[in-house]
């Protein structure tokens, strides 16, 4: 039973690290993505809404091959292709390119909400297995065992502390890229309908 105890203590640290890798390249990944989309969105998202405003539309296609990976250029393009193609219907088809952007940007920030809800717990569970251990030996060795014991309780605790260690700073990316997110697509739904009230004119 011991070597099952020790095995799963070992299992559970195994699989922290493991999300503690892939946290940080989730983060690493949406990180350079938010920074890129906000830093071109400074530079071209006034600029757009004054082109919708005077109905240049056809100047609106130069920014998709500045910045071909920027959310606003290629909403900016979809904005020129299809502007001819009514009020009605362009709105229709900007609201699904609005969800086709946030499937975008939203890729893979499952991970660190499903790793800051999940972390905490399986750095308990290698308490109570830990735990569990503890008292194994306590009832094997009885008090001669004492200081076997406190290394395996103090192991155990170990293991809440690196899954806190995990949630914490996890928890406090998935609401930076959220609101990240979020920012964007209300910029993305005010380009929406200056496209909208530039048709409609």
């Amino acid at each position: 039973m011991e070597n099952l105890l020790t095995l799963g203590e070992t299992g559970i640290f195994s699989i922290m690290g493991l999300a503690s890798v892939i946290a940080l390249a989730v983060a690493i990944d949406r990180g350079l993505i938010f920074r890129h989309n906000a830093k071109i969105g400074e530079k071209i998202f006034n600029e757009i809404i004054a082109k919708l405003r005077i109905g240049d539309v056809e100047s609106l296609g130069i920014y998709i091959e500045q910045f071909p990976e920027s959310v606003y250029a290629r909403f900016a393009a979809f904005i020129k292709e299809h502007y001819k193609s009514g009020e009605i219907s362009l709105g229709h088809m900007m609201e699904g390119k609005l969800i086709e952007e946030r499937m975008f940007l939203e890729k893979r920030i499952i991970i660190l909400a499903s790793l800051g809800n999940n972390a905490p717990f399986i750095g308990l569970l290698g308490t109570v297995l830990g735990i569990i251990k503890a008292f194994f030996n306590l009832g094997t060795l009885g008090n001669t065992g004492a200081e076997v014991v406190m290394r395996s309780i103090s192991t155990a605790l170990l293991a809440t502390a690196c899954g806190l260690l995990i949630a914490i700073p996890v928890v406090m990316l998935n609401n930076y890229f959220s609101k990240r997110l979020k920012n964007i697509m209300q910029n993305l739904e005010i380009l929406s309908k200056e496209a909208l009230a530039s048709v409609s004119k």
